[in-house]
């Protein structure tokens, strides 16, 4: 039988409010059942009940905790954690503090979320400044993990390892792979490439201490190929490559369409290829991969896009559930007090693999 869970959600965050959140709930049922799965909704009572009645989903799945409060979508993070407590999204993560709650998931302000979540639950590491924001990236084999993609513009050779250790553990509970392979992003696949921060972590995580199922450096294109189950690199690199492969993406799209009606032939051809066409669709559909969990945090928030569909938003509640049912958080903190361990009493290692490295050595 699953494990019983509550999932606390911010009903008003996001570009929709409770006409996609609610709608979502119905989805994630839909699609999973709603077996030992309960939902505790913030926000305006009114407007949440009367999505719940058109849903029809009861109170016995749904609790509502009444707010007039609400982080608007375009308010600095700074602002939101001066004006921001009593409102959905501060209540909605609040619920996980307490424990009531095993998972939060709101499609609001991504600063305000960021921060109202450091604040209130404080990072599993100390040498994170702020959670990593970790994107399910659809691939010739299925869904890489890559992170951090936005959110730690400059990272060092701990905090790449420290995404590595969340990464791996993300996939696991998530996607399902037992032993997810990890791959450090660089220029190049030889141990001299890069800067001095991918080798540190590339020499550390090869030495074998953390119980890692390491691969190596992998190149930008190793991504979509599916080379390996976790990309990690630093958020300025991810998030360009992010926003790089949806703009191609698009790009793409846009060009295919223009082929496909621009003579009667070629409508002929496309309603021929409609159902791979719709296949093809749905595996890089936003809405089929969206959530993106803020790793690094002593609780499980996950962050819809804004714009996300119903479809999409219980897609974002899935990787919550999965997660409040996994032993996540426990896996991270055991490997992050190992690595804690290995950058205290062997200093000396890094400076090896450094010094390797840069001399071309392979480092067994």
């Amino acid at each position: 039988m699953p494990t019983p869970v509550l999932i606390s959600l911010d009903a008003m965050g996001g570009d929709h409010g409770p006409s996609v959140v609610v709608p979502g709930i119905r989805e994630y049922l839909r699609r999973h059942g709603g077996e030992n799965v309960r939902f505790l909704l913030h926000g305006d009572q009114t407007a949440i009940a009367a999505e719940m009645a058109k849903c029809k989903l009861t109170a016995e799945v749904c609790e509502i905790r009444h707010t007039d409060k609400v982080v608007a979508m375009d308010e600095k993070p700074a602002t939101a954690m001066r004006r921001g407590k009593g409102s959905s999204l501060w209540n909605a993560v609040e619920s996980v503090k307490s424990g009531e709650a095993g998972a939060v998931v709101s499609a609001g302000n991504t600063g305000a979320l960021m921060a109202i979540s450091k604040l209130i639950l404080r990072m599993s590491a100390p040498g994170l400044e702020r959670p990593a924001i970790v994107a399910s990236w659809p691939t010739l084999k299925g869904v890489t993990a890559v992170l951090d993609v936005g959110a730690n513009i400059e990272s060092d050779a701990e905090q790449l390892i420290e995404f590595a250790i969340m990464g791996e553990a993300f996939h696991a509970a998530v996607h399902g792979v037992k032993k997810p392979t990890i791959g450090v992003l660089n220029v190049g696949s030889e141990d001299m490439k890069g800067h001095e921060e991918v080798r540190e972590a590339h020499a550390i995580l090869r030495a074998g201490g953390l119980d890692l199922n390491y691969h190596g450096f992998v190149e930008g294109d190793d991504i979509a190929k599916g080379t390996v189950d976790v990309v990690v690199t630093d958020g300025f690199t991810g998030n360009i490559a992010l926003k790089t492969a949806e703009g191609t993406a698009r790009f793409i799209s846009t060009l295919l369409k223009g082929a496909l009606s621009s003579s009667v032939q070629a409508k002929m051809g496309a309603l021929l290829a409609l159902p791979a066409l719709k296949a093809m669709g749905q595996k890089i559909d936003p809405n089929a991969i969206n959530g993106g969990p803020l790793l690094g945090l002593n609780g499980i928030v996950v962050k819809s896009h804004g714009g996300a569909t119903a479809q999409g938003f219980g897609n974002a509640i899935r990787i919550g559930v999965d997660l409040a049912r996994s032993d996540y958080l426990t896996t991270v903190g055991s490997k992050l007090g190992r690595l804690d361990d290995i950058m205290h009493a062997l200093p000396s290692a890094a400076e090896a693999g450094e010094a390797a490295a840069s001399s071309g050595e392979i480092l067994q």
